[in-house]
Order: C-alpha cells, then structure tokens, then sequence
C-alpha cells in the first residue's frame, strides 16, 4: 500500500484496473492513449449507478481515479478516496490539461496520459508521519515565491500532482513516497533549475561580449 505500482497489462497499452473519469470526453482522450475500460462520474454529481459500478469495479478488478487538475476534480477525488480506501491515484499536470481555457483530461494529449498512468499510487490506510511541514521549508517547497512552481514539478516527478503546501505534505505520508524518492526527485529538480540558470547567465554573458564587440572594434579603430 502506498506505493507506486504499474497499472499495465505486461507488454500491452492496457490497463489492468478500471480508470474512473468525470466526462464521456476524458473517455474519448483515455482511449486515444491506450486501451482501458472506464466509468463516468458525470461530473460530481455521482448518481447511484455510477456508485455502484465503481463499488463493483473497485472490489473485482481495483480501480484508478483520474479527475481534472482543477478543485472540483480534487473535491471529487476526496470524495472517491474516503469511500474507496485503496483505489489507485494518477495525476495530469495542470498545464498539460489546458486548452484554450479549459482544464480537463480531454485537453491532455496520449503521451501526458500514458505518463500520469505509470505513475499510480494508492493511499496507505494508516498515514506516516515521514514529512513535516519543516520538511516542505526546507525544500523550498512551501513559503517562498516559487514554492508552488515547485510543488507542481515535483508533484508530477513523484505521480502526487499539484496541491497547496499542506495538502503536499498529507499526499507525501499518505501515497507512501520514501525519503529517498523524495530526495532523489528533489535533487532532479534542483538539478535542472540549476542548468536553466547557468543557460540563463551563459546567454547573457554572450550577448555582452557581443555588445561590448562593436565598442572595442570602434575603439580600435580610433587609435
């Protein structure tokens, strides 16, 4: 429990659980992806039919909830994972199911949905207290201005999405993410920030010495 698991039929685009969504065109986007036998949710309304095919789903073959990047996707996905314990979770970056201005898992192409679904978790039924809030501080992943930058990239390293600093923290104990999953996505993150700064200050010291050319050429010239 907790950790992240393959949900794929070996050797096949297909999964093994029932994938729960919200619309009939997450289903349309889920099947461009890969093969996979879905329930809609319509929405957060959740009528009593689509309850109970998600009970039988979730008792015969285990399901996988993928709601929207958004706070009514989190509200139904709160919901889901009070009634269903030990479904799996996978989660589409934000920015990767947006559209025109929409915000949906139909927005998100194959590749982004195949990406979220390699990266399922369940929640353990008794959540750890492995991370702190201390822990998010010190990671630059709570209180600065780019803590929820942060959060996102790293929420989508680890397969726990995007969330506000608190619930990060709450995801981290109850996904089961180890401290040395942590550290390692961690030292990924900071690695690549790292080079984008150095690409940053390498483009800008060119284009210094380009603009300081002319001046030494004129210079040059002068004498």
């Amino acid at each position: 429990m907790g950790l992240m698991h393959s949900p794929f039929v070996e050797g096949k685009d297909m999964l093994k659980e029932v994938l729960v969504v919200e619309g009939k065109m997450d289903v349309v986007a889920v099947r461009k992806a890969l093969d996979a036998d879905c329930i809609v949710t319509g929405g957060f309304s959740l009528g009593r039919r689509a309850l109970a095919d998600i009970e039988a789903a979730y008792k015969r073959r285990g399901i996988i909830i993928l709601t929207d990047p958004d706070s009514a996707g989190e509200r139904i996905r709160r919901f889901l994972a009070k009634r269903f314990p030990e479904a799996g979770h996978a989660f589409i970056p934000k920015e990767e199911a947006t559209a025109k201005g929409d915000i949906g898992v139909e927005q998100a192409s194959p590749e982004s949905i195949r990406r979220a679904l390699a990266k399922v978790r369940t929640c353990t039924i008794a959540p750890r207290e492995v991370f702190t809030s201390r822990d998010l501080i010190l990671a630059g992943l709570s209180g600065g201005e780019d803590a929820s930058r942060r959060r996102a990239r790293l929420g989508e390293r680890l397969g726990i999405g995007w969330a506000n600093a608190r619930t990060f923290c709450k995801r981290l104990n109850s996904y089961g993410v180890t401290r040395e999953e942590f550290e390692a996505a961690l030292a990924l993150e900071d690695g690549t920030e790292t080079a984008a700064v150095r690409n940053e200050e390498g483009s800008a010291e060119t284009a210094a010495v380009r603009n300081d050319e002319p001046k030494a050429a004129a210079k040059g010239g002068a004498l």
